[in-house]
Formats: structure tokens, C-alpha cells, sequence
């Protein structure tokens, strides 16, 4: 019975591992949307994400470097100052080199950390020349969206689809939006923040976008994608009872599927009076 059970014990890892190796890989191939078993950040699809994810990189070495350090001292203290070797321990109190080191290498650590970290700020916080501004205002509990007057001058909301059979296969449960933000791939695309309400966060991990949104304040942040294709995010503020069914959608498209895309949405979303009727978007 022992045996047997080892057997079963066996088989149940191996089949674990398996499928935590075939998770990674589905993982690390996966862009835009979260992925079972993954570890580490989405795959980046902007050139700030590219530059947050390489630091991140950066900064698992530089700890494990220092760690392995500390091992390293910890192995040899316990193998040369034990009882055994040192029945009669020293007296030493001070050592001027090792003061001046263990103050200076610290130092040093932290400003390799701060010198690219003050980079990717001001990469973060100075955004270039927009060529399209988008408008996204938090409410509870959904997204609404607004175009500026020379890209057409419409607004639409975006809501989390909550019908399986609504959602479309590009589409995951809980993060696939009735209506996307629809961009040109390639373009510098400003994201204006607020909200109508409360504190919302609109964040989008595969762009490395996260900024709040705030009742009476006009906060942005910006992105560039590389590359075409639907991206996922979520409202990263606890906002409420409904904080879980904010999802954002951003669809990258080319340039020539965007402006087909946006002569549709000024005929069918343009309002021309306060009074006119709120209509919704459709991303193709």
C-alpha cells in the first residue's frame, strides 16, 4: 500500500510538472493578457515596458549577487571563527578598512539602482509629442472614452461583456469589453485621466501604464505599442463593490484599420447637441 501510494505521489508530481513547464511556456508566449502559472511580468509591447522589464531584469541579478555574497561571508564565518578553531574568540573591535567598505559598497549599490530608476522616471513622467489624445474617465464601475474634436469628437463607454457567449475568441472571462479604445499601432498615444466619481487606476501591464483617476483632477500617462493586437487591463484602484468588473480593452490596430475604424465611429458616435443620445463604439 505504501508503495503504491509513493507510485500515485510520483506520477501526481511529474504530472505537476509538466504542467507547470507547459504553463511557463504558454506564460511567456502570452501578450496582453494574464496567463495561468505565470511568473514574471507580460510580455512588453513598448519601448517603456521594454526598458521597465530589462531593469527589472537588472535588479534580479544585482540581488542575487548580493545574496550570494552574504551566503559566501555567512560560510566562511561558520567555517573559520567556529568554537572548534577559535576556543579563545578575538578581541578585535574595530577595522578601518572593512568601516569604509561596508559603507561605501552600500552606497555604491544604491546608486546603480537610483541612477536608471531617475531614467525610466522622466521617460515615464515626460511624455513625447502626442499624436493622438484619448480621454478616459472612471466610473463606477465601467470606462468611458472620448476622442478629441480633430479625431472626430465622440465619446463611448466601455463595460465588461459578462455573457460567455458575447465575448469574442480574442476575448478572455471578466477582461473583454462591449467596446474597445481602438489605436494606431506605431503612434504616441496620451491617455488623460478622471473620474466622475472616486479613485479609479487605469492600468495596462503589457504598455507598463498605471496612473489614477481622480474626481476633479486631470492626470496622464502615455504609450507607443510596437505591434498590433488586443491588450488587457483593469481598474487597479479599490473602488468599490464593483472594483473587479472594470476591465480595459485597447485594441492596436494599423493605421489604415483606424481610420476606417474612426470614419465609422464620427458618423455613428459624433453628438452635435447636449441632449443627443450616447451611443456605443464597436471595435472591429
Amino acid at each position: 500500500m505504501r508503495i503504491e501510494t509513493g507510485r500515485r505521489s510520483v506520477t501526481a508530481l511529474s504530472t505537476a510538472a509538466v504542467a507547470l513547464v507547459l504553463g511557463i511556456s504558454e506564460a511567456w508566449a502570452a501578450a496582453g493578457r494574464p496567463s495561468p502559472w505565470e511568473m514574471g511580468m507580460q510580455e512588453m509591447v513598448t519601448e517603456l515596458g521594454h526598458s521597465v522589464s530589462n531593469f527589472h531584469t537588472y535588479l534580479v541579478w544585482l540581488i542575487a549577487a548580493i545574496c550570494l555574497f552574504v551566503l559566501a561571508l555567512l560560510l566562511v564565518i561558520v567555517a573559520r571563527f567556529n568554537e572548534s578553531k577559535n576556543p579563545v574568540p578575538s578581541r578585535t573591535t574595530h577595522n578601518t578598512l572593512l568601516e569604509v567598505a561596508w559603507t561605501i559598497v552600500p552606497v555604491l549599490i544604491l546608486v546603480a539602482i537610483a541612477i536608471p530608476s531617475f531614467r525610466l522616471l522622466r521617460q515615464q513622467l515626460v511624455p513625447p509629442q502626442a499624436d493622438l489624445v484619448v480621454k478616459a474617465t472612471g466610473y463606477s464601475w465601467y470606462w468611458g472614452y472620448e476622442y478629441p474634436a480633430d479625431q472626430g469628437g465622440f465619446k463611448f463607454d466601455s463595460n465588461m461583456i459578462t455573457e460567455a457567449k458575447d465575448l469574442k475568441p480574442d476575448q478572455p472571462r471578466l477582461l473583454g469589453a462591449d467596446n474597445a479604445m481602438v489605436v494606431p499601432v506605431g503612434k504616441v498615444v496620451k491617455v488623460q485621466t478622471t473620474s466622475a466619481d472616486v479613485i479609479h487606476s487605469f492600468a495596462l501591464p503589457s504598455f507598463y501604464i498605471k496612473v489614477d483617476a481622480i474626481p476633479g483632477r486631470l492626470n496622464e500617462t502615455w504609450f507607443k505599442a510596437e505591434k498590433e493586437g488586443v491588450y488587457f487591463g483593469q481598474c487597479s484602484e479599490l473602488c468599490g463593490n464593483g472594483h473587479p468588473y472594470m476591465p480595459i480593452e485597447i485594441r492596436v490596430v494599423s493605421e489604415q484599420q483606424f481610420a476606417a475604424w474612426l470614419a465609422e465611429a464620427k458618423q455613428k458616435y459624433a453628438s452635435t447637441g447636449s441632449d443627443a443620445p450616447l451611443k456605443f463604439a464597436t471595435a472591429q
